[in-house]
């Protein structure tokens, strides 16, 4: 199953603790193989609703992993869905850009929670 998650997009987590936040920085489609380019927030909240209202306020936000990238697969077994869509800033971006600089680079495989060591 293909995600239908683009740049920009906010995306909410459950664990026994609580919901965390995700984001999708970038998306780079190389023929069959897709990279999703995640920035992973460090709070947790006890509700949907409570995430939600975190992010009104973006930059009060602390970031746990500016970046992330992962494979289609490892995205797809990374269970977030979406909660918003905003512009993704040049702040947010500059790790990203580092990635495509580098000679190189590193995709994961494996999911984001288990990347972040969360799950």
């Amino acid at each position: 199953m293909a995600q239908t998650f683009a740049p920009g997009d906010d995306l909410v987590f459950q664990l026994e603790s609580g919901y965390g936040l995700l984001r999708v920085v970038a998306v780079d489609r190389q023929g069959p193989e897709t990279v999703w380019h995640l920035l992973a927030y460090e709070d947790f909240y006890p509700n949907v609703e409570a995430a939600e209202e975190a992010l009104t306020t973006p930059d009060l936000l602390t970031v746990r992993k500016a970046h992330l990238a992962l494979t289609d697969r490892a995205f797809e077994r990374t269970p977030a869905a979406l909660l918003g869509n905003r512009p993704v800033s040049e702040l947010e971006l500059l790790p990203y850009q580092q990635w495509l600089r580098s000679e190189v680079k590193d995709v994961s495989d494996r999911s984001a929670l288990l990347m972040l060591g969360i799950r």
